[in-house]
């Protein structure tokens, strides 16, 4: 096992919500699978640094290697070269459901009445422990698979109950009669020794798609993972549908009713701007949230600059729309995302000069638009502004190109609780005041959606609005309990 060193949320400039996982899926006989899976792993490694797997089949056996870390650290061709076979299924973590350790990396790897399965998940269930009762009524207090080994995450829990499908003919109608138990956010990627499954959850929250290779067939959480391995993009896989691919190629079985729901933070932050999410681009909808930004909060300025990466083109779009000049006035690190020093004081205040550097000769003494994705916890936006400041800027004013997020995600982003959101507790005036800005302005909801292309009728705006999808209790949250509420 490999040290982690992960940033804290207190010392990592990326203050921002996190997606848990990336998942890929191919199968391609002839083809290097594991390889493959390694590069599409690479084009995911944004929604999970934590830790990175891949598992392999020869028709016979699964073999599977994972550990913490990024892809890049994790894997050589010493660890790929003997992940042979026909079909894989890969994974990037980001915890939101159990802690981080090597324990929970992912693929699962358990057994079933049918053969092995390896499973990886994106997303965040939020019936976990019911779950886990069912799981301990069936196979005894004697866990077995990934949680007997101390995996502590909602996807062991989906992995013990294939495990425990004892009342089923096979692994496809196992999953058909226990995806219909799981609420909450999921798209899953996973395969036993002969076939590559791939299923979302009935509202979509998180993408999942699917892609053709001369040779097979490839599934992954965003577009942008087909395009690094030459895949051609076939189709969304659908709400509520279960994906089956064998050599008689993709099928296609139906575990509930679709109720589409996307996730609008994918647009905001989440997925690489590259990707495309509902046939709408994910650069195309930041830039016009940029420039709807520009029109519903105007400043008279000099420049307009981003918070890079994921302010770039949300910066670009206020740039073009207001006539201000848009200029690269920080630098960023593209080698700090992880770090081995301990978060001393020291390390804490100098976090996000290790990612983020001003442009003296840009900024000083010009009146500053500073445009970001999103405010979160407001770590920052604080640093920046002194930062900004220090560097000589002679006003700094801050544009965010979506509402303030108020409210926790249980879908599969960590926005943990209301107390660590500071719009939850302050209004406009007082977190401009807080962060330290001239001015602040966020787009508002309207403006946000309308860049999207997307009805809101089918996208979970819960973190902006409060208004989940799937009816959730708070209270159960602060007593450690799951957010469900009973039917």
């Amino acid at each position: 096992m490999q040290n982690d060193g992960r940033l804290t949320h207190v010392l990592d400039p990326e203050d921002k919500g996190q997606d848990e996982c990336g998942v890929f899926g191919v199968w391609a006989p002839g083809e290097d699978v594991a390889s493959l899976t390694y590069f599409g792993l690479y084009a995911l490694q944004h929604r999970g640094q934590e830790s990175a797997g891949i598992a392999t089949s020869n028709g016979k056996q699964i073999l599977i290697y994972k550990d913490m870390g990024l892809v890049s650290q994790i894997f050589n061709e010493d660890h790929l070269h003997p992940l042979t076979g026909h079909i894989a299924v890969g994974h990037v973590r980001y915890a939101t459901t159990g802690k981080s350790h090597w324990q929970n990396a992912q693929p699962t790897l358990g057994p079933t009445p049918f053969g092995t399965v390896a499973l990886g998940h994106n997303g965040n269930l939020i019936n976990t422990q019911a779950l886990m009762a069912k799981v301990r009524d069936d196979a005894g207090e004697d866990l077995t698979g990934e949680l007997g080994r101390g995996s502590s995450t909602d996807t062991a829990v989906i992995t013990a109950l294939l495990g425990a499908a004892d009342n089923y003919d096979s692994l496809e109608e196992a999953a058909l009669g226990i995806l219909p138990t799981l609420k909450g956010a999921f798209t899953l990627v996973f395969m036993d020794e002969g076939t590559l499954y791939a299923a979302r959850d009935p509202y979509g929250f998180r993408p999942l798609v699917l892609g053709r290779l001369s040779a097979g067939w490839v599934v992954a959480s965003e577009t942008a993972a087909l395009d690094i391995i030459g895949a051609t993009f076939v189709r969304e896989i659908e709400p509520g549908e279960l994906l089956i691919i064998n050599e008689a190629g993709p099928r296609s079985v139906r575990f509930a009713d679709a109720t589409p729901k996307g996730c609008i933070f994918e647009y905001v932050y989440l997925a690489r701007p590259d990707t495309k999410i509902a046939g709408r681009g994910v650069n195309a909808s930041r830039n016009e949230m940029g420039r709807a930004l520009a029109r519903e909060h105007p400043v008279d300025a000099d420049i307009v600059i981003a918070t890079p990466d994921s302010g770039t083109p949300a910066a670009i779009g206020y740039a073009q729309e207001s006539g201000i000049p848009y200029a690269q006035g920080l630098v960023k690190n593209a080698y700090v995302g992880r770090t081995f020093i301990q978060p001393t004081q020291t390390m804490r205040q100098l976090g996000i000069r290790l990612k983020l550097n001003p442009m003296r000769e840009v900024i000083e003494g010009k009146r500053i638009v500073v445009v970001d994705d999103s405010i979160v916890r407001g770590n920052t936006q604080r640093a920046l502004v002194r930062m900004l400041r220090e560097a000589g800027a002679a006003e700094i004013h801050v544009r965010i190109s979506s509402p303030p997020v108020e409210w926790p995600c249980y879908f599969g982003i960590d926005f943990a609780t209301r107390a660590e959101l500071i719009a939850s507790g302050l209004n406009v005036d007082e977190i401009c005041q807080s962060i330290g800005a001239n001015t602040l302005g966020f787009i508002s909801p309207e403006g946000m959606i309308a860049a999207t292309t997307i009805p809101e009728s089918k996208l979970c705006t819960a973190c902006f609005s409060g208004k989940y999808p799937i009816p959730v209790d708070h209270a159960k949250v602060a007593a450690g309990l799951d957010p469900a509420v009973e039917e």
